[in-house]
């Protein structure tokens, strides 16, 4: 008699299966941090945000700290990794004054040449940019992944243009993909659009697979001249929670040339606002509607200020 039929993969291989006494023996490579704590090594991250809001400065901010080993905001890079950025619409010369701005303002000395590569519109003489929606978009990455510890794609609407945005369905492609080069100890870092609710535009399947999903929403205080300042909300952190997964409000600059950022934690910031609209004569419910707060958040907060002495009863 023959044995029970081993289901093959294409390429004739088996699934292994362990035993829980087997996985507990195992050795796995120790939890290491790409930027810590909220990109693991192996990490699949989103960015989401409408547009204008500053995307692109947070992922370019965030790909120098990883390339030098510096930090970005409260979060450190615990040493120099390799970064691959795909950048799917700036022009060339966008990129170039804004990496300018970034090394002209960080602290860290900039990267090893090798430690941080660009993919980008303008300098493809031939062909566009992949499609990483497709096996053929994907493997023209191949030559560039050697070595790499962190692919940023920005962002999704540019770089993954095969099937519709809003079905799960084509989002399986790019999934399977970035679960590749997570086996591979790849971490991949997605920039995308918000839709006009605020979530993050399209399939919310996205979501399923991802470490750590980041929202970048405008303050409600917001004006123009504040340039690019926003809210960070982790709405997912596997991996982190407490007062490394608190919102920050978040503001980034550039002064004769060198970009710098500036944050603290949003609570600080809400609360510094509904103290100034408190003395300005604002009750607690005009107080709660323009910070976004319920009623009863914004009457803690005038207590807490009466407390402080910061307003007068």
């Amino acid at each position: 008699m023959t044995g029970p039929l081993i289901p093959l993969d294409e390429a004739g291989h088996t699934l292994r299966a362990l035993t829980i006494q087997e996985m507990l023996q195992r050795e796995f490579p120790p939890r290491d941090y790409i930027l810590q704590p909220i990109l693991p090594t192996q990490g699949l991250a989103m960015i989401y945000a409408m547009r204008g809001i500053g995307k692109t400065h947070f992922a370019l901010s965030l790909a120098y700290a990883v390339a030098t080993g510096g930090s970005f905001l409260k979060f450190k890079a615990p040493q120099a990794r390799r970064v691959l950025l795909i950048d799917g619409e700036m022009t060339g010369i966008a990129m170039k004054e804004r990496l300018a701005a970034i090394v002209a303002g960080a602290e860290a000395e900039p990267p090893s040449p090798d430690y941080f590569r660009v993919i980008t519109p303008d300098v493809q003489e031939v062909v566009g940019m992949p499609d990483l929606a497709t096996e053929e978009g994907q493997a023209r990455l191949e030559p560039h992944l050697d070595g790499v510890a962190l692919v940023i794609v920005d962002n999704l609407s540019c770089l993954c243009r095969t099937g519709k945005e809003n079905e799960g369905e084509a989002w399986l492609p790019v999934q399977g993909w970035a679960l590749e080069l997570r086996r591979r100890g790849i971490a991949v870092l997605f920039v995308h659009h918000a839709g006009k609710g605020g979530a993050q535009r399209g399939t919310s399947r996205r979501e399923d697979v991802l470490d750590t999903v980041i929202n970048l929403r405008r303050p409600s205080d917001y004006v123009a001249d504040q340039g690019a300042r926003f809210e960070i909300v982790f709405e997912k952190a596997r991996g982190f929670s407490g007062d490394d997964a608190k919102p920050l409000d978040a503001t980034y600059t550039v002064t004769q040339g060198a970009a710098k950022w500036t944050w603290r934690d949003l609570a600080d910031s809400t609360y510094d606002r509904a103290v100034a609209m408190f003395n300005e004569g604002m009750n607690v419910r005009d107080v709660g509607e323009e910070l976004g707060i319920s009623k009863s958040a914004a009457h803690r907060l005038r207590q807490r200020a009466l407390a402080e002495g910061l307003i007068d009863g």
